[in-house]
């Protein structure tokens, strides 16, 4: 036999007002001091010399956030190495670490100085330092009771909180490639965008043909005998080796000169 016991409504009604439910009122009482407020990003001091090996993210080194610069390559991109003949270094004077937000914000500042000055299509910048290596921080606690709750140096590893380049002396940071009569803002361009890194920078102007490692003279020389052939903002070159026949194809200026 089933019983049928009345069910209080008194235990399904669901309050119409909202608002004045304690788990709809605001927590936050606008104060500095709250339980909620994000801690601030170590300084990029604390990570800026080459202590350790390189630590890269792997199946062993999980929970790495993403880097803040995800573009490597701005302006005109797709330029040929014909249009853009003057290439500027910015080259690194100290063995450190940029972080990946310096690395952002010096992208930025070159960025809007060119197409400022210069146009977006007169030119094309390239950070050719990679931030690959992780830094770890070893959080500790700072609200009231955390005392008993911190480890110290026990297990002082710490987790990711960041990714970093490391660069050597002689290492090149940045690229730009423009024509010859924005020289003045390219080099103004990569001097502002010096302030955004720790350490000892220089600026180079380079002798090469654009991103080339051919000399001016030698580009233009080897252009002329049809022994180098246009790939973008690269070149691709005559080798002495290799089938003659594929050669004789891919180079048929170079073979119809010495005819």
């Amino acid at each position: 036999m089933s019983s049928s016991r009345p069910i209080a409504l008194k235990s399904i009604l669901v309050r119409s007002d909202a608002s004045t439910h304690p788990i709809q009122r605001p927590q936050f009482d606008g104060s500095r001091d709250h339980q909620t407020d994000k801690m601030a990003r170590r300084p990029a001091r604390c990570y800026r010399y080459c202590k350790n090996k390189p630590y890269p993210k792997s199946r062993f080194n999980r929970g790495v956030p993403d880097p803040k610069i995800r573009i490597f390559d701005l302006g005109r991109k797709k330029a040929t190495v014909d249009d853009f003949p003057l290439c500027i270094h910015l080259v690194s004077n100290e063995y450190e670490q940029l972080s990946s937000e310096a690395l952002e914000a010096a992208r930025i500042c070159a960025n809007k100085y060119m197409v400022k000055n210069s146009g977006k299509d007169s030119f094309h910048l390239r950070v050719r330092a990679h931030p690959y290596h992780v830094v770890r921080i070893n959080k500790m606690l700072s609200c009231a009771g955390a005392d008993r709750l911190q480890t110290g140096m026990r297990g002082a590893w710490g987790k990711p909180n960041g990714t970093v380049a490391r660069v050597n002396i002689g290492q090149i940071i940045m690229s730009l490639r423009t024509r010859d009569n924005n020289k003045a803002n390219a080099l103004e361009a990569l001097r502002r965008s010096q302030y955004k890194f720790p350490g000892r920078q220089k600026i180079i102007i380079s002798k090469n043909w654009g991103f080339t490692p051919l000399r001016r003279d030698e580009y233009l020389d080897k252009k002329a005998a049809g022994r180098v052939k246009v790939d973008g903002a690269y070149v691709q070159f005559l080798s002495n080796h290799g089938s003659l026949k594929e050669n004789m194809k891919r180079f048929p200026d170079a073979f119809a000169s010495e005819a």
